[in-house]
């Protein structure tokens, strides 16, 4: 079966290069373009992970992060996170940790890391 992952990014091309590249390697790839139609897909639905952007409109990735985290449904509670971001708000990599953050990417994508990262997560 394959393994299920929410993109939550709202740039248009940055979202279809990361699903493309994904396809591809036969993952099943959701997208959302802001924070609350992203708490809508997770409440709705299991992701084995989610790619998160931090400048999302309506709720930033960070908000959205935490009251993931804070959920009832355990699974969903500890889904695995990794940060997107040209870091536009300076976040250190200690804030992302704190807020349950697992990885970081930043931007412009390295597309291999995110391949790798991805794969290890979801071996």
């Amino acid at each position: 079966m394959s393994k299920k992952i929410l993109i939550a990014e709202d740039s248009s091309v940055i979202m279809n290069l990361i699903r493309k590249i994904l396809a591809q390697k036969n993952y099943e790839v959701m997208a959302a373009k802001d924070g609350k139609k992203v708490l809508e897909l997770v409440d709705k639905e299991n992701f084995d992970l989610i790619l998160m952007d931090i400048n999302i409109p309506k709720m930033d990735g960070i908000a959205c992060t935490r009251q993931i985290r804070a959920m009832d449904d355990e699974q969903k509670a500890r889904v695995p996170i990794f940060a997107i971001t040209g870091n536009a708000r300076n976040y250190s990599v200690d804030d992302f940790k704190r807020t349950g953050i697992d990885e970081y990417l930043e931007k412009p994508l390295d597309f291999d890391r995110l391949v790798k990262l991805v794969d290890q997560y979801l071996a």
